[in-house]
């Protein structure tokens, strides 16, 4: 799928919720003109390998989401694999933290007290590969609510990609980024979670954090 489909894409898919964006020059669908703003590109893999989805969202001039998805499938099949899990997996915590719109059905809002301030937590569905989110341990999440406490956090938006890989002979791997960096506080705390021992999956959980009074 090519850059102009994809762009025709995602403006359908905010459309649906009321969003309307708009093309700039530099392939970007902007908000009213100016940030928020959202690309896609895709990557074709190597023979019989996934390819590789990247959303980009620019929140101001020094601040930009980078997230990727893996596709799998040949062609475009690949690329709607990727911008399913996708829609699934992160589009509504971003559409509820940057545009202000809310699914209570696909994204969860809590309130975390860090430090003297209330955040509003936008946080996206566990999705996995090779077992079922359903199975995912909500301790992951206090666990990461509680790393966040010791951090001093900017009064601005964060966001967040929890990720846990288990193989089949017992391997597993803990990642935790914040603000598109790796954050080793966050990946201990991961490891410290009773994750799920059977089989070889992959789990991953997106999520945003801002402040609710600036």
């Amino acid at each position: 799928m090519d850059s102009v489909a994809l762009q025709k894409y995602l403006l359908r898919l905010f459309e649906r919720h009321d969003v309307e964006l708009e093309a700039d020059e530099d392939g970007w669908l902007v908000t009213d003109g100016d940030f928020p703003a959202i690309r896609a590109e895709w990557h074709e893999g190597a023979v019989g390998g996934p390819g590789r989805l990247d959303v980009d969202v620019v929140l101001g001039e020094e601040r930009r989401i980078e997230e990727s998805f893996a596709g799998m499938g040949a062609g475009e099949a690949g690329c709607r694999n990727a911008l399913h899990t996708f829609e699934q997996s992160v589009f509504h915590p971003l559409l509820a933290a940057c545009w202000y719109v809310t699914d209570d059905r696909k994204v969860r809002i809590a309130a975390w007290e860090i430090g003297v301030r209330t955040w509003d937590v936008f946080i996206g569905p566990f999705s996995a590969r090779g077992a079922d989110a359903a199975n995912m341990p909500a301790e992951a999440l206090t666990s990461i609510e509680a790393a966040l406490k010791r951090e001093a956090l900017s009064p601005e938006l964060h966001w967040l990609r929890l990720v846990h890989s288990h193989a089949e002979e017992g391997d597993s791997r803990c990642k935790a980024l914040l603000d598109n960096e790796l954050w080793t506080a966050g990946t201990l705390a991961l490891n410290e979670v009773a994750w799920p021992r059977g089989g070889d999956y992959s789990a991953r959980c997106f999520m945003l954090l801002d402040v609710r009074d600036y």
